[in-house]
């Protein structure tokens, strides 16, 4: 199993926090100059977050998919609460001088509880947030069976969203999930609504082929939107050159990281099942010393030599 190796730093420790909403802002109107998406892997842990640093991107995305199969080993489908997922933001978001952008799911709630989500996830240090318009208990975009609230609901809670926030450069993305209901017409002037409230950037989840996105990136040209690249989901895989070219300001791939690190491990636990001990296989995993270097070791012995 081949791995990848990094060597790139990561957040120190001690450091001093970089001003997260103003740097993805910063990322995503640079990205929409040079029409040149921003990509931001998505994880579910910390070590996740440190990862996609080590490896050189921009910034990190915080998956409420992930989040659910790693808190509960479970499928997204509400199971999990704002205290819950905040806790999670807070954690990754100290583990990473990047930008954090984080899945908020509905709000938790109606528009007075968007409010309290918009505060909890900037007093957590993460830099933006996406609130989507599906009912409670939500579902994971690309499942089945989704449901939405009217769409007044849903503008209520991006007019919320926005007077919340105490920096105005905390990113608020409007989610749309009337793709799978209501038909593309629908789900596309529900998001021209979602401008209208304030929203930052616009999120038309579970298209259907590429002239459905097509669509979408022809009637809010010039206007940030996010493709999401749902691993195995309903969106069809475009490259990144053909997702540019339609002017997208940013891509999320929100679940890649957990399908690799599961398969990772079915394939670890699989030999050790068959072999009692890692014994014939320990050259396939990440040395103990190289992975405590990646975790940051090194400078927790600097740091004991500084304070002693």
């Amino acid at each position: 199993m081949a791995i990848c190796r990094y060597v790139l730093l990561m957040a120190d420790l001690l450091r001093a926090r970089p001003s997260g909403p103003s740097a993805l802002r910063s990322l995503i109107n640079d990205a929409m100059g040079s029409k040149a998406p921003l990509v931001l892997p998505g994880c579910y842990d910390a070590l996740g977050a440190r990862l996609i640093e080590q490896a050189g991107f921009d910034g990190v995305y915080m998956t409420g998919f992930g989040t659910t199969a790693s808190l509960l080993g479970r499928p997204d489908v509400g199971l999990l609460g704002l205290s819950e997922m905040v806790d999670n933001a807070r954690r990754i978001a100290g583990a990473t001088d990047l930008p954090v952008l984080a899945d908020a799911d509905t709000g938790y709630g109606n528009q007075i509880n968007v409010i309290r989500t918009v505060q909890e996830y900037e007093r957590a240090g993460i830099a933006g947030i996406h609130i989507e318009d599906q009912i409670l208990p939500k579902k994971c975009g690309h499942m089945e069976n989704k449901e939405v609230v009217d769409p007044e609901v849903m503008w209520g809670k991006v007019r919320a969203a926005t007077e919340a926030r105490v920096d105005s450069d905390f990113v608020i993305i409007a989610r749309t999930d009337a793709r799978a209901p209501h038909g593309l017409e629908e789900a596309i002037e529900r998001a021209r609504g979602c401008l209208d409230a304030g929203a930052d950037v616009l999120f038309v989840e579970a298209l259907q082929g590429q002239d459905e996105i097509e669509e979408v990136a022809k009637e809010f040209k010039g206007t940030p939107l996010l493709f999401n690249w749902a691993e195995g989901g309903k969106t069809p895989p475009l490259t990144y050159d053909e997702i540019a070219a339609l002017g997208f300001a940013m891509i999320i791939m929100p679940i890649g990281t957990l399908l690799a690190a599961a398969e990772a491990m079915q394939y670890f636990l699989g030999k050790l099942k068959a072999d009692g001990t890692p014994a014939g296989f320990i050259d396939d995993l990440m040395g103990f010393d190289e992975f405590t270097n990646t975790i940051g070791l090194p400078e927790i012995g600097e740091l004991e030599q500084r304070f002693s």
